[in-house]
């Protein structure tokens, strides 16, 4: 049976007036920021730095949670189940595009259970050496591995990580034999490259800069398409000869399926004025982050092709799916 066309228009009236009305209004309550993993690393400091202004610039609490666990996939997969509101909001790392390959039942599909918001910042990864590897260059390095295969051992913080998905790329582009040795975090991992113990590592720019700095890490290149504000003077691994061997560790802003469109223009727009924001941005590289503040159109598109890379570098090192 038709509709009349006066209830017709009538119905497109009240929908129209809907959509903005609610974006209007929103927030009208305290908005939660999950971050899947324990407080006090960057995420959940970058997590507290977006919630504090988001708070000054819409006159409404936002505020910090954190569900820890199983790599990050507790605090996920709340959020995926969460109502789609624009009242929950995660903040999560690369672990959102590298679990659905390393876990043998990821509990979230990164497609279908989230809608992007923004790549608000991202560190890339940092290849270091004790000074006990004569190498001065990763060409050098290259030439040292393949020379002595089996003699060395390289460090990263931890199974399922990006430094240490960065070092297995690495290792099978080039063929090399060199075993990776998988840490409790950053920390014990770059504690261990310090001793000389694991004399080769892959970190994450944060925990590694410092050491660089002290000049008790020598780093041979950046892992990202540009150079690192926090250390300039190291090259990426393209200017170092070596292309194809990006890899960061981003902090990423999503809500679930289904959040109205209108929220979520709200809070990218907000975002990306907050990562704008001149003492961010200096906390931003403090931490060693870069600031992108991405459309979700394009963060769509990076999600897309990072958790297609790892999938294949999982494969192809044939790195065994946590149960």
């Amino acid at each position: 049976m038709r509709l009349p066309i006066a209830l017709l228009v009538s119905v497109v009236v009240v929908l129209a007036a809907t959509g903005p009305v609610f974006a209007a209004d929103y927030p009208d309550r305290p908005v939660k920021l999950v971050v899947p993993f324990a407080p006090a690393g960057p995420t959940d400091v970058m997590a507290r730095l977006i919630a504090q202004k988001l708070s000054d610039r819409f006159k409404q609490q936002f505020y910090v949670e954190n569900h820890a666990g199983a790599g990050g996939n507790i605090g996920m997969s709340m959020v995926a189940k969460a109502a789609p509101d624009g009242y929950t909001i995660l903040v999560a790392s690369s672990s959102f595009v590298v679990n659905p390959s390393l876990y043998a039942h990821n509990p979230y599909d990164p497609y279908k259970d989230f809608a992007p918001v923004t790549r608000a910042a991202a560190t890339p990864n940092v290849l270091v050496v004790h000074d006990s590897i004569p190498a001065k260059s990763v060409t050098e390095l290259i030439a040292l591995l393949t020379k002595e295969p089996g003699k060395y051992t390289i460090a990263n913080p931890g199974i399922g990580t990006t430094p240490q998905l960065a070092a297995e790329l690495f290792k099978l582009s080039f063929k090399l034999d060199a075993a990776s040795v998988p840490f409790q975090g950053a920390g014990p991992a770059m504690q261990s490259a310090v001793a000389g113990h694991t004399p080769i590592a892959f970190s994450a720019l944060p925990p590694a800069a410092p050491l660089v700095q002290a000049g008790k890490l020598r780093a041979l290149a950046v892992t990202s398409v540009k150079r690192s504000a926090a250390l300039p003077h190291v090259p990426t691994m393209t200017e170092a000869g070596v292309p194809g061997q990006e890899s960061e560790t981003m902090q990423g802003i999503f809500v679930p399926a289904g959040t109205p469109r209108a929220v979520i223009k709200q809070l990218h727009d907000a975002i990306v004025g907050v990562m704008a924001l001149p003492d961010v941005q200096a906390k931003c590289a403090q931490l060693g982050f870069d600031v992108v503040a991405d459309s979700p159109e394009d963060f769509s598109i990076y999600i897309k092709k990072e958790v297609e890379k790892w999938a294949r570098v999982i494969k192809d090192a044939k790195i065994q799916q946590i149960q």
